[in-house]
């Protein structure tokens, strides 16, 4: 049996991102070894129960229970693999204020419109635009909080009239994601979620 070395979100049983782990040992064990990172333990070890989403691709998350502990390993049980990860990127959903664009890819208007940005998930965006959307309309969007800029594909779900005189609130879901561009926006929003980044 080879080594298995994965960086996981390690998240408390409601949903709420706790801080990230690697995976360290023997890739077939039900016991799985789990470095703490960030220096996090602490805030990890007032928890018995975990869930743990990789930072890497899109495979099954786990939840399982911390068996023993000693520095910043823990010792982990898994109980349960779960393939449906939607739930958990809801909860991963965070606020984040940027500016940025979008750009048409099925409306028939041209050029670019100026967005802020509300909040971000893994598996789409809230912002604000002056400018009318449809529904269902797909837009390129340019997301500025990963570690490199992103321009991904979303479409239009919903919208919303705000306070603000002429801007309305869209809420757009990503769609057409390779696998590099979905593990650039989980570890960001991973990373806004652990450090409160507005």
């Amino acid at each position: 049996m080879g080594q298995e070395e994965s960086v996981y979100l390690l998240l408390d049983s409601g949903g709420a991102p706790l801080a990230r782990g690697k995976r360290e040992g023997l890739a077939a064990s039900p016991s799985w070894q789990i470095r703490v990172l960030d220096g996090k333990e602490d805030e990890v070890l007032r928890h018995t129960n975990l869930q743990l989403m990789a930072m890497s691709d899109s495979g099954p998350s786990y939840e399982g229970k911390i068996v023993r502990s000693r520095n910043d390993m823990i010792q982990l049980e898994v109980t349960k693999i779960r393939s449906d990860r939607s739930d958990k990127r809801q909860n991963l959903r965070v606020i984040s204020r940027f500016k940025s664009f979008v750009y048409p890819v099925s409306g028939r208007w041209k050029g670019r419109w100026e967005i802020e940005g509300n909040d971000i998930s893994c598996g789409g965006v809230a912002f604000f635009c002056q400018r009318p959307l449809e529904i269902q309309e797909q837009v390129e969007v340019v997301v500025p909080v990963t570690s490199q800029p992103l321009v991904v594909r979303g479409e239009i779900l919903r919208q919303r009239p705000t306070e603000r005189e002429g801007v309305t609130l869209y809420a757009a879901k990503f769609v057409n994601l390779c696998n590099d561009e979905e593990m650039l926006l989980r570890e960001a929003v991973f990373n806004l979620q652990l450090w409160g980044r507005k």
